[in-house]
C-alpha cells in the first residue's frame, strides 16, 4: 500500500491534469502517440529484446535498420506498438477475456500463430527463472477469476487493484509466450479507463525496481511493491504532461540543478522519487526551466 499522502499527490495532480484536458485533446493524444516508440522499446527490452531505442524508432517509422536484426525483433515491435496505440485510442474497450484474447493474437502476429490469442492447454507448462507458470488445466479458469475479481472490486484503491491484478496475471502466466508484455499493456489499459494517463517501467532498472517484486509477491502474495512503483510512474507521466502544457521552458534535469545549485546526484534522487516534478523524455530527466526547488 502507499501512504494516504501520495494518494493525495496523485489527486491533486490528477485534478490539474483534468483541469488542462478541455481544449487540449489534440496535444495529449500527440504525447501519448509519440510515446509509443519508448513504451514498446522498455517493455521489448525487459524481455531482452535486443533493439534499441533508436532501432525501434526507425522500424515504427518504416525505415530501414542499418545491421542485421532478427525478423522476429521486428514484428514483436510493430505488434507491440499496434497494441499501445489501442489502448491510447479506445479507453472504453472492456476488459474481459475476448479482448485479452484479441489482443494477445495481435501481439504474437506473424511470430508465432499456433499458440497466438489462446491460453496454455495440455502439458504447455512455462518456466519463468524459478517461477512455474500455472497448471495450463486450471488457466483458463484462474483468468477469468482474476478478470472478475478485478471488475467486481469496488472497495480498493485504483493503484492497489490494478498492482494485484499484474502480479496475479504474471503469476499465472496465461499465455506460452508474450505475457510480460501483454501484462504492461493491461496496466495500461486499466489506468486509461480509470481517467490516467499511460505509463512507461523502464527497462534499465527492471533488475532492482521490478523483477525484484515478483519474486516477493509469491513469497508473500502481497502486491504492494507494484503499486508504489506505479505510483511514482502514475506521478512522473501526470508531471510530464501538466508540464508540457503548462511550461514556458523545458530543460534537462542536469542543467536545472546547475541552474539552481543543487547536486547532480540529490536532482536524480528527487526525481525518482517525484518530490519535484521531473519525467524522462527519451531516458533523459527533464524539468520545467521555471520550477523553484523548496
Amino acid at each position: 500500500m502507499i501512504n494516504q499522502a501520495t494518494k493525495d499527490r496523485i489527486e491533486a495532480l490528477r485534478q490539474q491534469y483534468l483541469g488542462l484536458i478541455k481544449g487540449n485533446e489534440p496535444l495529449l493524444k500527440e504525447i501519448a502517440l509519440a510515446e509509443i516508440p519508448e513504451m514498446v522499446y522498455n517493455s521489448n527490452a525487459i524481455e531482452n529484446s535486443t533493439l534499441s531505442l533508436e532501432d525501434t524508432e526507425i522500424i515504427l517509422s518504416g525505415g530501414v535498420l542499418g545491421r542485421n536484426v532478427h525478423v522476429r525483433e521486428v514484428y514483436e515491435a510493430k505488434n507491440l506498438a499496434i497494441l499501445t496505440e489501442t489502448v491510447v485510442e479506445k479507453s472504453k474497450a472492456s476488459l474481459d477475456l475476448k479482448l485479452i484474447l484479441g489482443w494477445h493474437k495481435t501481439l504474437l502476429s506473424y511470430i508465432d500463430d499456433k499458440i497466438a490469442g489462446r491460453f496454455r492447454t495440455g502439458k504447455e507448462w512455462v518456466r519463468v527463472g524459478n517461477h512455474l507458470g500455472a497448471n495450463p488445466a486450471f488457466v483458463g479458469t484462474l483468468m477469468q477469476e482474476l478478470v472478475d475479481r478485478y471488475k467486481k472490486d469496488k472497495t480498493s484503491y485504483f493503484l492497489d487493484a490494478i498492482a494485484d491484478f499484474h502480479a496475479e496475471f504474471e503469476t499465472i502466466h496465461p499465455f506460452v509466450d508474450g505475457n510480460g508484455r501483454m501484462g504492461r499493456v493491461l496496466i495500461n489499459l486499466q489506468l486509461v479507463k480509470a481517467g490516467f494517463p499511460p505509463i512507461i517501467i523502464p527497462n534499465k532498472s527492471k533488475h532492482t525496481e521490478y523483477y525484484p517484486l515478483f519474486a516477493r509477491f509469491q513469497s508473500t502474495m502481497k502486491a504492494d511493491g507494484f503499486t508504489k512503483l506505479f505510483a511514482l510512474l502514475l506521478l512522473e507521466t501526470l508531471h510530464k504532461r501538466i508540464t508540457i502544457l503548462t511550461a514556458k521552458k523545458i530543460i534537462p534535469l542536469s542543467i536545472w540543478a546547475s541552474q539552481n545549485a543543487v547536486k547532480p546526484n540529490v536532482a536524480a534522487n528527487k526525481a525518482k522519487r517525484q518530490t519535484i516534478p521531473a519525467f524522462r523524455l527519451r531516458e533523459k530527466w527533464m524539468i520545467s526551466a521555471e520550477f523553484e526547488s523548496i
